[in-house]
């Protein structure tokens, strides 16, 4: 077998190199610009970029999505902006000297947020392109443009708990099948009843394991966009808050510097499942998603209201991210540490007050008699 030599990389015709590098991945193809000038000039073409979005976020494949990723700078942008995840490591330099203290001495300005920048911000500037996988499958997509509840720059929403609950909304403007199921055929295991599933967590085992959500928020206005899930699951929990559903958490860590006392909050996105069929005569195991949503939580756990969410929302499409996911995770779970410690610092706090409390009562019930004998 005789083999011909290729002296240089030039005597290779570009469609070749193009056919190469189409059937790489965005890390891969990421890499390969770096290898070389050819390599480096073919990879800014969009197509490429085009294929790598659609095949991670199957919802980018809308002929509305494309247009929007075109206006805020192309594909090869939004892959750049959204591939890599949100990390905050800044926890722990927020510290809870001024946040313990009474919100009652807050100033609206401090509680309610800056509203002249608010002003800048509209709720019909936000789109989110939501995507789950389960087993690298892809089981739902969702876009939903603007905030829902939203209108009006006085309206109910600015002072309510904010929250977007996706399926409710999204389902609307869905062209698609709304209702999103998952059976033994997309690689769930049978079970044949909920008695034996709580013993041996089985299916809910799998479910975590097997499910990676994206939840991208673009920013319209500003031309920026951001993956505020942690693709991962970060926990749940399982028959809550029947015997038959399972509550899986993913999100992250946004800042809130400036907007909130607590400086840091937590984005917390919730996709819940409910067994409606398990394996039995002519029927296979099946779960039905009925909630996918969307809320943000300060350090003591209370819902941040529209106003502050919508700051929040804008500085965290231009925050720090990172492809490493152990760092991502590292951020998530030192949050979770700080938080912790932040609850047993109050209920220490309140334990002392508890006890001046008492021990003033007996002074001064000793001190009455006192004078009364």
């Amino acid at each position: 077998m005789s083999m011909v030599a290729i002296e240089s990389m030039a005597s290779l015709s570009t469609d070749v190199f193009y056919d190469i590098l189409r059937r790489l991945d965005g890390p891969s193809l990421a890499a390969a610009a770096c290898a070389c000038a050819t390599f480096c000039s073919i990879s800014r073409e969009e197509r490429l970029w085009e294929n790598v979005c659609s095949s991670m976020w199957p919802s980018t494949n809308r002929e509305d999505v494309k247009s929007l990723i075109s206006l805020i700078g192309g594909f090869r942008k939004f892959y750049a902006d959204c591939f890599p995840l949100i990390v905050n490591k800044e926890v722990t330099e927020y510290q809870w000297n001024g946040y313990l203290e009474n919100p009652e001495e807050w100033t609206e300005a401090e509680y309610y947020g800056d509203t002249v920048e608010l002003e800048s911000i509209s709720p019909l500037d936000f789109v989110s392109i939501v995507d789950i996988r389960y087993k690298d499958k892809t089981i739902c997509s969702k876009v939903l443009w603007g905030i829902p509840n939203a209108n009006g720059s006085n309206s109910w929403f600015h002072n309510c708990p904010f929250r977007i609950d996706l399926l409710n909304y999204a389902a609307r403007d869905d062209d698609s099948e709304s209702e999103v199921t998952l059976t033994v055929s997309d690689g769930l295991p049978p079970i044949t009843s909920m008695e034996k599933e709580r013993k041996d967590g089985k299916l809910w085992k799998e479910l975590r394991d097997g499910l990676r959500l994206s939840w991208i928020v673009v920013n319209r206005k500003v031309k920026q966009a951001a993956n505020l899930a942690s693709w991962s699951p970060l926990g749940g929990q399982r028959h809550w808050p029947t015997d038959k559903d399972f509550v899986i958490r993913f999100g992250s860590v946004l800042p809130a510097k400036d907007i909130l006392p607590c400086q840091v909050v937590e984005c917390i996105l919730i996709m819940k499942f409910r067994v409606v069929n398990t394996e039995g005569e002519g029927v296979e195991t099946t779960l039905k998603l009925t909630e996918l949503s969307m809320q943000l939580e300060d350090m003591e756990g209370a819902h941040v209201n529209g106003r502050n969410s919508l700051l929040i929302l804008k500085e965290a499409l231009s925050c720090r991210r990172s492809k490493n996911y152990s760092e991502v995770l590292e951020s998530c779970h030192l949050y979770s540490k700080v938080q912790s410690e932040l609850k047993e610092e109050k209920m220490r706090n309140e334990s002392r007050i508890d006890r001046l409390c008492i021990l003033s009562g007996i002074a001064a019930f000793v001190t009455f008699w006192y004078y009364i004998l």
